[in-house]
Order: structure tokens, then C-alpha cells, then sequence
């Protein structure tokens, strides 16, 4: 249970991490309220814990060769079912736009999701120790 817990608080926090950086550095193509943020990083957190393992085990099954593209996609599908159910949330700028969100949200959420384990569990370390 306490590995689930982390693990939905590193999804979320990299979701955050990824969804604000994108907007950052997309700028008006990339909008999104600082309220339909929090929703955003919960659908697109709860999205790519749904979808991760389900497209990698369909591409695993019928196209083992896109095996390697499996966070592209999932990022691709969390991004476009989380613009079409959050308002304030919108890609414009046509397909470059999109492929550059994709792109440097899967980018930024890969890392964030390598980084903050080491934070987020070095302070339940330091926490259970006192």
C-alpha cells in the first residue's frame, strides 16, 4: 500500500513537473490555467498509470517493434484525453505543437520520474529515522 501511495505521489508530481515546464516553453500553444493544472496533472497522472502498461502490453503483443515508443504514445493519449476534459487546458498550433508537447512532456515526466524518488524517499528516510 505505501508503494502505491509513493508511487501515485511521484506520478503526480512529475505530471506537475512536466505539464507546467511544457507550458513554460510552448507558451500560448500550450495553455493551461494554474486551476485546470491540478486537475490536468491528476487526469494526466491517473492516464498514464492506466495506459503505461495497457499500450505496452498491446504493442508488446501486436507490434513488439513500437515496444520502445510505448511513453511517446501513452503521453501522446494521456495529453489528448486530458485537453479534451479539462477547460481551461488547450494545444493550438497544429501537429508541431503537438508532437513538441509530447515530446518534452514524456522528456520532462521521464526524468522527474527518475529524480524524485531520491527526494521523496530520502525524506521518509530521514523522517522514520527520528
Amino acid at each position: 500500500m505505501v508503494r502505491f501511495i509513493v508511487n501515485g505521489v511521484i506520478y503526480l508530481g512529475s505530471a506537475a513537473i512536466g505539464l507546467f515546464v511544457t507550458s513554460l516553453i510552448l507558451g500560448e500553444d500550450f495553455k493551461l490555467s494554474i486551476a485546470a493544472l491540478l486537475l490536468a496533472t491528476v487526469l494526466f497522472a491517473a492516464f498514464q498509470m492506466i495506459l503505461g502498461p495497457f499500450i505496452f502490453k498491446m504493442t508488446h503483443k501486436y507490434a513488439s517493434a513500437l515496444t520502445g515508443g510505448v511513453g511517446l504514445v501513452s503521453t501522446f493519449v494521456a495529453l489528448l484525453l486530458t485537453n479534451i476534459l479539462v477547460d481551461d487546458f488547450s494545444i493550438t498550433g497544429g501537429i508541431a505543437t503537438w508532437l513538441a508537447a509530447v515530446v518534452i512532456v514524456w522528456l520532462i515526466t521521464a526524468i522527474a520520474t527518475w529524480v524524485l524518488p531520491m527526494f521523496v524517499l530520502k525524506e521518509a528516510v530521514e523522517n522514520r529515522k527520528d
